[in-house]
């Protein structure tokens, strides 16, 4: 009797130190798709900030400003 108490013991232990070690290995990959979600937004944002100063820099620039007044 006492053998197929411990038995069924290391069973349920076994089992759940396997449930767990999937929950863990599930919440890893959720963190990595968040983490590369994260990097690929703000490389996006980097990216479209670098047009806006592309864009600033070529309204301020000192030729563009010379050629739109002589258009006037």
């Amino acid at each position: 009797m006492r053998l197929r108490f411990r038995f069924v013991f290391v069973v349920f232990y076994l089992t759940a130190v396997l449930i767990f070690t999937v929950y863990l290995r599930s919440a890893n990959n959720r963190t990595f798709y968040k983490l590369c979600t994260a990097n690929t937004e703000q490389s996006r944002l980097k990216q479209e900030l670098w047009q806006k100063q592309l864009q600033l820099e070529s309204l301020i620039n000192p030729a563009a400003v010379s050629q739109h007044l002589d258009e006037q």
